[in-house]
């Protein structure tokens, strides 16, 4: 995967580059990652990038030539690339969306500042916007890192263990179930007897129902249109049973 970066402050990414899953990924040839400094296609003498808004009002808007260059420049060297402004006005970027890319070879991604960028750069030169959150940020560089972060550990070989991936969060539709390791008790709190049985089959069905426990307490929107197994429905009846059980038990008493 070759994930080309439009910036104007392409250092930002260094940190990114430093260590962990990314940096192994580039040493071992499975991603690559280009930055290309948004200034250096500015025609004039102070490389200038903004410039105020036509009409009036707060900030600067970057100014369309040398965006229009840079990714000109980019497109000419990756000319299947999918090229994604990164904005708080795109699509919402989430684990779906991140198995979507994960399908392409060449991602371009252009990182806006400013009040954002010449609306004739967003309707001509980019194929897809795309925002990580409805938040704003001081400019896109951190909306891109997380988005080569969340594609890259989703091409083959990038985790260590293959399933990994496959078993994280938003993967399934559902929240991860609780995770331990050792020391087997910790401040007085132990690990769930199960996950030492040795039982596989148990072990199994304790991750299924626990995930299905977290999404309820955390993301309940989530179990609204996910599928959900027989099985899945009858714990949950039991669980609902189990609580109607407690409530009339209080109510009785109080």
């Amino acid at each position: 995967m070759y994930f080309t970066v439009l910036t104007l402050f392409p250092e930002m990414f260094s940190a990114l580059l430093a260590g962990g899953i990314i940096k192994r990924s580039v040493e071992s040839h499975r991603i690559s990652i280009e930055t290309i400094d948004i200034r250096d296609f500015s025609t004039d003498h102070h490389h200038t990038v903004d410039d105020r808004p036509y009409g009036g009002g707060c900030g600067m808007v970057m100014k369309p030539e040398p965006l229009a260059g840079a990714i000109r420049h980019a497109r000419g060297k990756h000319p299947g690339a999918n090229t994604i402004l990164l904005t708080p006005q795109g699509r919402l970027f989430d684990h779906g969306v991140a198995r979507e890319l994960a399908e392409c070879t060449e991602l371009i991604l252009v990182c806006g500042r400013y009040e954002g960028v010449d609306e004739r750069i967003s309707s001509d030169l980019v194929d897809e916007e795309l925002s990580i959150g409805d938040y704003v940020l001081t400019g896109g560089e951190l909306a891109a890192m997380v988005v080569i972060d969340a594609v890259s550990r989703l091409l083959p070989g990038t985790l260590g263990n293959i399933n990994s991936a496959q078993e994280d969060s938003f993967s399934t539709g559902m929240l991860k179930n609780p995770q331990y390791t050792r020391p087997r008790v910790f401040e007085g709190v132990e690990v769930p007897e199960v996950l030492l049985s040795g039982n596989h089959e148990a072990i199994r069905q304790w991750r299924r129902q626990t995930s299905l426990i977290q999404t309820f307490l955390k993301r309940g929107d989530l179990l609204l249109d996910q599928p959900l197994t027989s099985g899945d429905i009858e714990f949950l009846h039991k669980l609902h049973q189990d609580i109607e059980t407690i409530i009339e038990k209080h109510s009785t008493t109080s």
